[in-house]
């Protein structure tokens, strides 16, 4: 993909490492700007929103760990600078994309397009699908579509999407 800006992400400046400490506030800071605008609809004062962020943020991270305890949680890091997260699983038959989220400047720059890529040849090497968890109202879905992700199930807003080699889904 050609970048317009000569300082702009390209593959050769898109690295993750493993998830630190110290990584905490970015992580939080990143998980606020997806609620930024539902905030906005609540007639809570700053407090209120940070501790409700808080809050959930908490309960997010702590549910991954949970429910995919080997998973791989990495910072995305843009000229080595964090941009975003990638929390992905690798299971027996699927790659399971968790979470992928970045700052809200480096979206729409093909950051994301580039990160899955990556999982989708990783998945038609091994022989796995890829599957995530969309928001029916979230932007990335056009993403997701445009790389062959079909829709597979839904549960409440979320919606079950997959990826295969061949393009036929293998019905959750």
């Amino acid at each position: 993909m050609v970048m317009n800006s000569p300082d702009s992400n390209t593959p050769a400046t898109i690295s993750v490492r493993p998830v630190e400490p110290d990584d905490q506030p970015f992580l939080l800071q990143l998980y606020e700007s997806t609620r930024a605008a539902e905030m906005a609809l609540v007639p809570w004062s700053p407090e209120q929103q940070q501790a409700f962020i808080g809050m959930q943020f908490t309960a997010q991270q702590d549910h991954y760990r949970k429910r995919y305890p080997a998973a791989a949680h990495e910072i995305i890091l843009g000229h080595q600078q964090p941009i975003g997260q990638i929390f992905v699983a690798r299971l027996e038959n699927e790659i399971r994309i968790v979470d992928l989220i970045l700052m809200p400047d480096q979206r729409n720059a093909g950051v994301g397009s580039f990160l899955l890529r990556r999982l989708l040849e990783e998945a038609a090497s091994t022989g796995k699908v890829v599957r995530i968890y969309v928001e029916e109202f979230n932007p990335s879905l056009r993403l997701f579509e445009r790389m062959g992700f079909k829709q597979i199930a839904q549960e409440n807003m979320h919606m079950l999407l997959e990826w295969t080699a061949n393009g036929k889904t293998t019905d959750g």
